[in-house]
């Protein structure tokens, strides 16, 4: 328990230290999840030697703190845009979840396999990495840069995107877990996955709904304080997120749920003052799971990889899901640019982190699974906070 305590402690302080310089970070080329995972690294147990926790610990500080942000992300994802702009999306995104999503992970799968990983495993990393995380992806699509430089439509269709393919990820895992674990069943995994979906579903509308009905009320009766207000969203990501784990079902699908039939009720002017703290958790609360990560990353489980695991990363940036979206480009109704821009952007990060460790959890003992899944998150954070910002800036110039 002391090392727990003490990793708190490492965590909270650095996120303190690193929120302080908030404004100097944000100059820097480097996004500050990409900082906090640096950091992490240097205070992991093969530098300082600071953060040192047994698998257990790690794995279980890796699944609740990842599975939490994913709910207060995917439900500010929901409320980032109002209803009637999302109306629009629904053709496109669901051709992101049902094409895109689904051969990310058949192409994620095959690059694993460059590690010399079985191929129900390398199947089960490419499902792993599959969802577009949420929490990267709101630094492209909210902001002053974003709104200046990017068009309403890209914005909206990356978020709503995001938002729900973290929660709908979860069929295309359960089955890789079937494959991979000895006493699983097809038709058990498929009766497991029915019940999580249909569950978090209707969890989610329902809390959405009484959640809208109860803010409009408490409104109109002036009950509720400015300061209460600022939270309500977050309050409400954790309620459903119980609810629905309580009730055996998808928290972080039930959370996105909420928050789309949460959007349908409130007005604009009552989530506005909410998009501060949008900001805050997908630039902040985020920092303490990064620099975790960055110290109980398995360097040796990566040089166990071997020579393909150079190779494994790099397609997984380029080949998961950037050629995709941009042969769908019409479909999806972008153009070339913006399919370019929509693929590339669609960073491996707490949602991975997610899955890998749910798989974890779930009795995936092999050690190859989070080395493999890691080193394809790290590549993306790297990748992604070193792109972001100059590749915004950079399609606003060729925009204009």
């Amino acid at each position: 328990m002391h090392h727990l305590h003490l990793t708190y402690a490492v965590l909270g302080t650095s996120g303190v230290v690193l929120a302080l310089a908030s404004r100097r970070v944000r100059r820097w080329p480097l996004s500050e999840p990409l900082v906090a995972l640096l950091l992490g690294v240097a205070l992991g147990p093969h530098l300082l030697g600071v953060v040192d926790l047994p698998a257990d610990r790690r794995d279980l500080l890796l699944l609740e703190g990842s599975r939490l942000l994913l709910a207060w992300s995917v439900t500010a994802a929901a409320l980032r845009f109002p209803a009637r702009e999302l109306r629009p999306l629904v053709r496109p995104v669901l051709l992101l979840l049902a094409v895109v999503m689904p051969l990310s992970a058949v192409l994620g799968g095959a690059a694993a396999l460059l590690t010399g990983l079985p191929l129900a495993l390398a199947l089960l990393v490419g499902a792993c990495l599959c969802p577009t995380d949420p929490v990267l992806a709101a630094s492209v699509v909210s902001g002053d840069l974003a709104e200046s430089s990017l068009p309403a439509r890209l914005r909206q269709l990356l978020s709503a995107e995001s938002g729900a393919n973290d929660g709908l990820a979860l069929p295309v895992v359960v089955l890789a877990l079937a494959a991979v674990l000895p006493g699983e069943t097809l038709g058990g995994a498929v009766a497991t996955l029915l019940q999580e979906v249909l569950v978090g579903v209707a969890v989610g509308l329902a809390a959405g709904w009484l959640a809208g009905r109860g803010l409009r009320l408490a409104t109109r009766r002036s009950t509720l304080g400015e300061g209460p207000k600022l939270v309500f969203t977050l309050l409400l990501a954790v309620a459903v997120l119980g609810v629905a784990r309580v009730l055996g079902g998808d928290g972080v699908l039930a959370a996105f749920v909420a928050g789309l039939a949460y959007n349908r009720l409130v007005p604009g002017s009552d989530r506005s003052p909410q998009d501060a703290v949008d900001e805050a958790v997908n630039r902040y609360a985020v920092l303490p799971l990064f620099l975790l990560l960055g110290a109980v990353l398995p360097w040796g489980g990566w040089a166990e990889l071997g020579p393909g695991a150079l190779a494994f990363a790099v397609l997984a940036l380029l080949v998961r899901r950037l050629p995709l979206v941009v042969a769908l480009g019409r479909p999806l109704g972008l153009r070339g640019r913006d399919a370019a821009f929509a693929g590339w952007f669609g960073p491996m990060g707490v949602s991975a982190v997610f899955y890998l460790a749910h798989s974890l959890h779930r009795g995936v003992e092999d050690p190859r699974l989070f080395a493999a899944g890691t080193l394809a998150v790290v590549a993306s954070v790297v990748a992604f906070g070193l792109s972001a910002s100059p590749l915004t800036l950079l399609y606003a110039r060729r925009s204009r």
